[in-house]
């Protein structure tokens, strides 16, 4: 494939802006990353006082040293809750991502209960079924660090406990499609969330601490007049001697970690991939990675060419461009990431027609060879006007929704900019599930920019003011406009679809090429894995 001959300039007055911009953003990320993390660690000296590591020193104890954790959903429940983006802690009381544990490639989902004791909030939740469904779809044993109050009683929404028998339904689908489920009972886990470890294939127990419980025994007091002790409806000790709740006594969290380790290795889960060898790694972009923070603008109305992206993303900076001069604006290209061929779809601006056309031929191509899609937004949506109208853009527009939604290959989603309009949907927005999605922190995604919407109904008013004989004083059109554009904007903004739990998360552009490389192993890994499935799942005697 031919090398991309870069035209940006680093260290150029427009580059230099845009890294300044750029960098500006991430460290608002990581600021925000660290807002949770700063609220988890003021409770460790509870928790070493009872003899517990805090969430955070799990998560670690149960990963491989030096091998690679892609943390999902940092963001979730960003201005969810607490609409203050001064005072809104995101993270959704845990810590969701992918990493490994004795050498295999896991779903690991830790309750942070060092905020809020590790009660479930409207983000959280949503990160349950999502995780749940993306271990399900890419063949990931789930391992769950359980330490959480449950349901928030206080804030009682009944469309969430709806919602929260979700996850055990997931959980069991899980069991039955043969991927293992394994839950570490580090603390209380009472009422619906006994079921976590109910639900699980492996439970491992935390001697003194760990505990599942129906009811805890001040709701069994007012349930029933009985006066029971928690221990002894729902310890450890109890469930690994007497219910058979728990198959591991551990001593203590340490030990705990320890031992769902070795039920990890104990799977040989690794055997169902002994056909499969992962390719050998590519040569490093010619241009620096690093250079990313400074390629895009971060206002999405200044145009710039998606190529200069790939370029510093994929191997060696060589890429296959495919009808380039038919539809310019979308870029479709070939190309290889850490060796792992695949297809990549760009925008340079608008869809129109011939764009649109060109995306269906060359996804249902790339569907014939095989090859996964990652898809890089940056469009305000399919072209409008007479000439695109009558050039057929709906039905051609259609062909690309429809090629995008018919995918048999696995399908990586980042927004790089803007995402508008059914242009999101063409290229495979939060709708169209993709494997993974994640976001830019300049991203902003919407059914329109703030100033079009605000334009719009200003014309809408205008013209509905005129056939009642009308006129609309300037100050309210502009007081309209403002509303208008402050409610769009609001909303787009990558940190705060993040936080509704509208992608995956928002990565640093930097991290590029590592976040895509890694997605695209995990897929390979689950295409060439073979499960072991039943009709019920594993059921708990």
């Amino acid at each position: 494939m031919p090398a991309f001959v870069s035209h940006i300039r680093p260290g150029s007055d427009a580059y230099e802006a845009n890294r300044r911009d750029m960098l500006a953003l991430v460290e608002r990320l990581r600021d925000l990353e660290h807002r949770a993390v700063e609220l988890s660690e003021r409770r460790r000296p509870v928790f070493e006082k009872r003899g517990q590591l805090p969430p955070h020193d799990r998560l670690a104890r149960l990963l491989d040293p030096g091998m690679p954790f892609l943390r999902l959903h940092s963001l979730a429940n960003y201005r969810l809750e607490d609409p203050n983006p001064k005072t809104s802690v995101p993270g959704g009381n845990l810590i969701c991502g992918i990493g490994f544990v004795a050498g295999v490639r896991a779903l690991i989902w830790v309750d942070d209960s060092g905020i809020k004791a590790g009660a479930m909030t409207k983000g959280s939740l949503a990160v349950a079924e999502q995780a749940l469904a993306m271990a399900r779809r890419l063949k990931l044993p789930l391992v769950h660090l359980v330490e959480s109050a449950g349901a928030n009683l206080t804030d009682y929404e009944v469309s969430l406990w709806a919602r929260g028998g979700g996850v055990f339904y997931g959980l069991a689908k899980l069991s039955a499609a043969g991927i293992p489920t394994l839950a570490v009972l580090h603390g209380p886990s009472t009422a619906g969330g006994a079921y976590m470890p109910g639900m699980s294939d492996y439970v491992i127990g935390v001697k003194k601490n760990g505990m599942a419980a129906l009811a805890g025994a001040a709701l069994v007091a007012a349930a029933t007049g009985e006066e029971a002790r928690d221990r002894d409806l729902g310890g450890a000790e109890m469930h690994a001697t007497v219910s058979g709740l728990v198959e591991y006594l551990a001593e203590d969290d340490a030990d705990a970690l320890v031992r769902a380790r070795r039920v990890i290795a104990g799977l040989d889960w690794n055997r169902a991939l002994a056909g499969y060898s992962a390719p050998e790694p590519g040569p490093p972009p010619r241009y620096d990675t690093d250079e990313l923070a400074g390629v895009v603008p971060v206002d999405h109305r200044t145009p710039y060419d998606v190529h200069e992206v790939v370029a510093r993303v994929v191997d060696g900076s060589e890429m296959d461009d495919f009808k380039p001069d038919y539809g310019p604006a979308t870029v479709c290209l070939r190309a290889r990431i850490h060796g792992h061929a695949c297809a990549i779809l760009g925008n340079n601006g608008p869809i129109d027609p011939a764009g649109a056309t060109k995306a269906a031929q060359f996804l249902q191509l790339s569907d014939q060879a095989d090859l996964p899609v990652i898809f890089l937004n940056n469009t305000t949506g399919y072209i409008v006007g007479t000439e695109s109208e009558q050039g057929g853009m709906i039905k051609h527009g259609s062909k690309m929704i429809q090629a995008v939604s018919t995918l048999r290959v696995p399908r990586i989603t980042l927004y790089i900019g803007a995402s508008f309009g059914a242009g999101n949907y063409g290229m495979c927005g939060y709708a169209y599930e993709p494997d993974f999605l994640f976001a830019w922190p300049n991203a902003a995604t919407g059914v329109m920019g703030g100033e079009q919407a605000a334009r719009t109904m200003a014309r809408v008013m205008r013209g509905a003011a005129e056939r009642r004989g009308q006129q609309v004083p300037d100050e309210m059109i502009a007081a309209q406009e403002t509303r208008i554009r402050d409610l769009f904007d609001d909303q787009s903004d990558a940190f705060t679809t993040s936080g509704r739990v509208l992608d995956h998360g928002v990565i640093d552009p930097r991290d590029t090429r590592r976040v895509l490389g890694f997605a695209l192993a995990t897929v390979a890994e689950a295409r060439a894995r073979t499960l072991q499935p039943n009709s019920f799942g594993v059921a708990r005697f």
